[in-house]
């Protein structure tokens, strides 16, 4: 899942070598942290949050395929 967000994102933004994707666990699941530089953080949102509901749309269709919960947190 990490390696999906990662690539999505580096697709997006105009400055992919700035794009950290850390792996937390908690209690109820896998938490995916997403960093991208501040320039950036526009791209990954998108307009009234549409992309970065994509993102997790496509997140939770791949965790579902895995039978595991994965939540996808971006950070500032």
């Amino acid at each position: 899942m990490k390696s999906l967000i990662e690539y999505v994102a580096k697709s997006l933004v105009d400055h992919p070598e700035q794009v950290q994707v850390r792996e937390a666990a908690s209690e109820d699941g896998v938490t995916l942290q997403l960093e991208v530089a501040k320039e950036d953080i526009g791209k990954v949102i998108g307009k009234q949050g549409r992309t970065a509901r994509a993102l997790r749309i496509l997140l939770s269709a791949a965790s579902a395929r895995a039978r595991q919960r994965v939540m996808l947190e971006i950070q500032e």
